[in-house]
């Protein structure tokens, strides 16, 4: 103990002291530094688009849509791989006939409001069992309303999930659906919009035409509209 004791004070007269205490906060602040980056990469992975344990994705492709009743104007566009829904005369859009997507899963496409002032992507899909579909409403009530219906009869107007957001003619939105047991969740741009918890709520689709979307589809009201690159993943269980 002595010997180490002089040891010490034969380093602070040697100046070698201070470079001792310099290198241990270097080394702290580097551990520090790991640890940070860890976190954020942790944070990372577990963004929606990039996890690991989405499978099976699946290109929903052009001849498996079917024009709902009283449709208006829908065209496929081989070249761009772009669906646009024209005007109709009150909702305009189409149901997908192919196999549907199973509980938990997520689903990502791409729209953009070409013309009209209301949603330009009515989202419907599959919660639960498969038994009951609600709708992801972009640019609704006015072109700005985000949110879900319909939870306990209530449309995105009228329940916690709806929120305001500006939305630009011409420019595509990246929108993304998670459907993980009773979690409803939405990213627009990256951005979350929707983090509902729905056990215990009655989920259904707002009474009138979109029920012809169901169980998956697309759908605008009075707006012209374009969507590219459906797909669907599974989430692990």
């Amino acid at each position: 103990m002595e010997n180490m004791t002089y040891g010490m004070r034969a380093a602070r007269r040697s100046g070698l002291w201070s470079g001792v205490c310099l290198m241990a906060v270097l080394v702290c602040g580097m551990s520090g530094c790991r640890k940070e980056e860890t976190a954020q990469a942790a944070v990372s992975t577990n963004a929606p688009g990039i996890r690991e344990d989405w499978v099976a994705m699946e290109t929903l492709q052009p001849g498996k849509w079917s024009a709902i009743d009283g449709a208006g104007e829908l065209t496929w566009d081989d070249e761009s791989r772009v669906m646009r829904i024209g005007v109709g005369t009150d909702l305009n859009g189409a149901r997908w006939t192919g196999p549907m997507p199973a509980v938990p899963y997520m689903v990502e496409l791409e729209a953009r409001r070409l013309s009209g002032s209301d949603f330009f992507c009515g989202l419907t899909f599959p919660v639960r069992e498969g038994k009951e579909s609600v709708s992801l409403i972009v640019g609704g009530w006015g072109g700005s309303l985000v949110g879900i219906s319909s939870i306990d009869g209530m449309d995105a107007s009228e329940n916690s999930t709806g929120t305001q957001h500006e939305f630009e003619d011409q420019r595509w939105y990246s929108i993304l659906v998670q459907v993980d047991g009773e979690r409803l969740q939405a990213w627009i741009d990256g951005r979350q919009v929707v983090d509902a918890q729905t056990e215990g709520q009655r989920l259904s689709l707002r009474p009138g035409p979109i029920e012809d979307c169901a169980p998956f589809g697309l759908a605008t009201w009075l707006t012209s509209a374009e969507v590219r690159g459906v797909k669907w993943r599974k989430l692990a269980e």
